[in-house]
């Protein structure tokens, strides 16, 4: 088995595989301040929770676009779980190669989706996270990382509203049941919802256009929000919820060969 750890803005996703089968996932929060033994403790309570010994693990992968909180965390792998992990990053085998003006630039959490998304589905293909920001990754049929586009988040945009005006209330994130909305919160949720539609559908246009390409194959990720956009929109051809965690269970493999 090995321990596969998304480290976002907003959560730290864990994932643990059995060769190529998802057994379990859970969550923490990212924003919390935790020392190494906060975090191999309550990594240790999670597994145990979830029937996995420390002992089965062969080792760990991390992608994390948070780097205040790695020195912690890889502290509490090495101690904990006695597995040094595989840090995704430069040097690091992936099976694409980034092709953008500055590759550096571009993070962890992309190349991992980019790897999952060309490795499944083959290429040209656009990646879409609907995450903290909104991305959205063109890997070319070479398996090149060509393009990348970042867009504020659906929560960003909610939290805009909220705390920047004086009496929106907060409010939770769903499609109401018309774009014609009547009072404030489905009003709120008409403008984040179906603007979040249109966005996308407004980008995947661009990108192909701009590209040449009408089969580029479009593939979605991103938990719940994610899934609401992709089920309202006919430009997104796949959603995968465990499109990050793939992603970094293949480069493992790629460095362990």
């Amino acid at each position: 088995m090995i321990l596969v750890i998304d480290v976002g803005n907003t959560n730290i996703t864990f994932g643990v595989y059995q060769e190529k089968e998802l057994v379990t996932t859970f969550r923490m929060t990212t924003k919390m301040l935790r020392t190494s033994d906060e975090f191999g403790m309550s990594i240790l309570e999670l597994l145990r929770i979830n029937d996995i010994g420390v002992e089965q693990l062969e080792g760990t992968i991390v992608a994390s676009v948070v780097p205040n909180i790695m020195h912690a965390l890889n502290g509490a792998l090495v101690r904990y779980l006695k597995t040094p992990p595989v840090i995704v990053g430069p040097g690091i085998k992936t099976g694409i190669r980034i092709v953008t003006e500055n590759p550096r630039e571009i993070g962890p959490d992309r190349i991992v989706d980019a790897v999952a998304a060309y490795a499944l589905y083959g290429g040209p293909v656009l990646v879409l996270d609907f995450g903290t920001a909104t991305t959205y990754d063109l890997v070319d049929e070479n398996g090149n990382f060509c393009a990348g586009i970042t867009a504020p988040g659906i929560r960003i945009s909610a939290k805009a509203l909220w705390e920047d005006t004086a009496k929106l209330p907060e409010i939770e994130i769903k499609k109401p049941k018309s774009v014609l909305a009547q009072e404030t919160i489905s009003s709120m949720q008409a403008g984040l919802v179906y603007g979040q539609i249109g966005q996308t559908e407004y980008i995947v246009k661009q990108v192909k256009k701009e590209f040449g390409r009408e089969d580029i194959r479009v593939v979605a990720t991103g938990g719940g929000l994610g899934r609401i956009i992709a089920d309202e929109t006919d430009v997104i051809d796949e959603y995968n919820n465990a499109l990050t965690l793939e992603g970094l269970r293949i480069i493992y493999e790629k460095n362990q060969k």
